[in-house]
């Protein structure tokens, strides 16, 4: 198996506490020569996907993130868990609390459906190539 060229991979973090603090932290992003942002999970980043969106798109720099909302917005990719499928087991469990389950009995539960998101639109105005594995059968 190839391995990853660690001398390739440096992490940088940006850190921000309100939305003004986004510009001045993909400015650093591209001051440092960043290949990609990945964007943390965070209710801040959630309200204000829209300008980290457009910022992402101005500075021309990969983002990936954790919510669908992101890339259905222009984002350009997402990896995590379903929502969907989260908000289904939280009514499971409200529902077993309900009918008389103990919460301290019930199990540890973790997501188990997880969705990867490409926005081609976003990949092709990067320049970037996405495999064919990853792109959506044609249709007719």
């Amino acid at each position: 198996m190839a391995r990853f060229p660690t001398d390739l991979w440096r992490s940088l973090v940006l850190n921000t506490s309100s939305e003004r603090d986004f510009e001045a932290a993909f400015t650093a992003a591209v001051e440092a020569k960043a290949h990609a942002v990945l964007m943390d999970s965070d209710p801040l980043f959630t309200r204000r996907r829209d300008q980290i969106v457009a910022l992402a798109a101005r500075y021309r720099i990969p983002a990936l993130y954790d919510r669908r909302e992101f890339v259905t917005g222009g984002g350009l990719i997402c990896y995590g868990s379903s929502l969907a499928d989260v908000y289904y087991e939280i009514g499971t469990y409200t529902g077993r609390i309900l009918k008389g389950d103990k919460p301290s009995e019930l199990p540890v539960m973790q997501p188990t459906k997880f969705e990867l998101l490409i926005n081609l639109k976003t990949a092709k105005a990067l320049g970037l190539t996405v495999p064919p594995r990853y792109s959506p059968a044609p249709t007719r």
